[in-house]
């Protein structure tokens, strides 16, 4: 199987992600990807051929197989790396559609296309959550299906067509089971690392819009000073200009203003 256009999707996410979220694709492509490639798929490969039990009835090995291992473990895996990545698909859309968008309207809609603010910022929010939703959900799958986080080294099994319970063997055990812890282990890696990325990019937002609005509130505030200051200066300003007017008067002229002046 080819894994070339997982590594491509993988290289153009990272392009528009935060410090974590580089780090989430280097343990995605180092620790899972190419683990799944050089040794895994190998490891489970004749896992099936390698499968025994201590009876030769006919159809017996396959239904206890298939009743022990309904989904193939690496089958299973390669199904989460791709689901797990495939969110990340809605942030690459986003910055191509800002693209488009910049160049059909002919100027600059974007300071940066790839900047994570705006409406990006809620796709790549929801690309989190979705990534850690589908992380959990096949955590829970694998234990579910296989009873625990576990290969067991003999299964007994006494499903028909076995005529009675009889001893299966399943190869290499230990080596599959050190895989396995791998594969959680690497999967709760990039869940805590999907909910760091989303906590810090919600706290990093929400305080930038809180200084936004302290700063406004700031200005608000010291515009109505500037606003009170500038009433009171021109209210003096206006009882200066009348008391010189009437000082320049005659006598009996004062008198007379003062009788009709509105500020006495």
């Amino acid at each position: 199987m080819s894994w070339a256009f997982l590594h491509d999707l993988l290289s153009g996410v990272n392009k528009y992600s935060t410090g974590i979220g580089r780090i989430w694709v280097a343990v995605v492509f180092v620790f899972r990807l190419l683990v799944y490639v050089a040794a895994a798929e190998n490891i489970w490969k004749h896992e099936h051929d390698e499968f025994e039990c201590n009876i030769k009835q006919p159809g017996c090995e396959n239904v206890c197989f298939d009743h022990f291992f309904p989904v193939s473990h690496i089958r299973l895996w390669a199904l989460q790396l791709i689901m797990v990545s495939t969110p990340s698909l809605l942030v690459v859309f986003h910055v191509a559609y800002r693209e488009n968008r910049k160049k059909h309207h002919n100027q600059k809609l974007y300071k940066n296309p790839g900047k994570i603010d705006g409406g990006l910022l809620c796709t790549y929010l929801i690309s989190l959550i979705l990534k850690t939703g589908l992380e959990t959900v096949f955590l829970v799958l694998f234990y579910k299906l296989y009873n625990g986080f576990k290969i067991p080294h003999l299964v007994k099994c006494d499903i028909k067509p076995c005529p009675n319970t009889v001893d299966c063997y399943i190869s290499k055990p230990t080596e599959k089971m050190i895989f396995l812890y791998f594969l959680v282990g690497t999967s709760c890696l990039c869940i805590v690392l999907n909910l760091s990325e989303l906590s810090y990019l919600i706290f990093k937002y929400s305080r930038k819009c809180y200084l936004k609005r302290h700063i406004k509130k700031q200005q608000g505030s010291k515009s109505d000073c500037c606003e009170s200051e500038l009433i009171r200066y021109n209210r003096t300003a206006a009882a200066g200009r009348l008391h010189n007017s009437s000082s320049s008067l005659p006598l009996n002229m004062q008198d007379e203003h003062e009788k009709h002046s509105p500020l006495t």
